[in-house]
């Protein structure tokens, strides 16, 4: 089933260029917004499955629609899509209850595909985002995950861990281990539980505190 989208962006060139673009890659885009305001509005009235919000942005900014959107208690969730990749950014939009956050340097395939994650209930950070935050977490003082916390984990499971870590999209972990999307999906979940942690970025982290990852390693996934 396709997701429905709603795109709020004070730029109608991206509006309508992105609609153009996702309408091809299995998106529903059932409407645009120039501001955050009128944004807020129209998910009221559309009830999309996801907003596909910016941050900077005349009459409400990204973060305020956000928030507001939450307060409706509607079942959707908010990707950001923005120019802008600072740290406390990121932090900001996912505290306010975004469900992702994504930076217009995407490829419109990988775009797809992170809202039909977000869609699907998962959360999203774009890839270089989600190794700058993990530096600064890991070079923070704290209390660290040791390797007996892989001990619960399956081989299978430890080779998703190990490739969620690195960047990999569930597709591409599903064309590695040849097995089917649902099936990662599957191994993701169970991982997100016996791990505790409620995303991708907190098991990238769980992977580097346990040693299974090292830091400077690289990764091989997709912006």
């Amino acid at each position: 089933m396709k997701p429905r989208v709603l795109i709020v962006d004070d730029e109608e060139l991206i509006r309508s260029g992105l609609a153009a673009l996702l309408q091809h890659r299995g998106v529903d885009v059932i409407g645009t917004a120039g501001d955050g305001r009128t944004g807020v509005t129209l998910t009221r009235e559309l009830g999309p499955d996801v907003v596909l919000m910016d941050l900077r942005m005349p009459r409400w900014d990204g973060l305020r629609a956000i928030r507001e959107i939450v307060q409706l208690g509607l079942d959707v969730r908010v990707l950001v899509l923005t120019a802008f990749d600072l740290d406390d950014d990121v932090r900001d939009a996912l505290a306010a209850g975004a469900s992702g956050y994504i930076c217009k340097t995407v490829t419109p395939d990988r775009l797809a595909e992170a809202i039909h994650d977000v869609a699907a209930g998962h959360r999203v950070v774009d890839a270089r985002l989600t190794e700058r935050l993990i530096d600064n977490y890991l070079s923070s003082p704290g209390q660290r995950r040791t390797a007996a916390a892989l001990a619960d984990l399956t081989a299978r499971e430890v080779e998703v861990l190990r490739l969620v870590a690195g960047g990999y999209t569930n597709t591409e972990i599903a064309a590695d281990l040849v097995v089917s999307e649902a099936t990662v999906k599957t191994h993701v979940n169970r991982l997100m539980r016996k791990l505790a942690v409620s995303t991708r970025v907190h098991l990238t982290v769980a992977a580097y505190e346990c040693g299974l990852v090292r830091p400077g390693a690289g990764s091989s996934g997709v912006d």
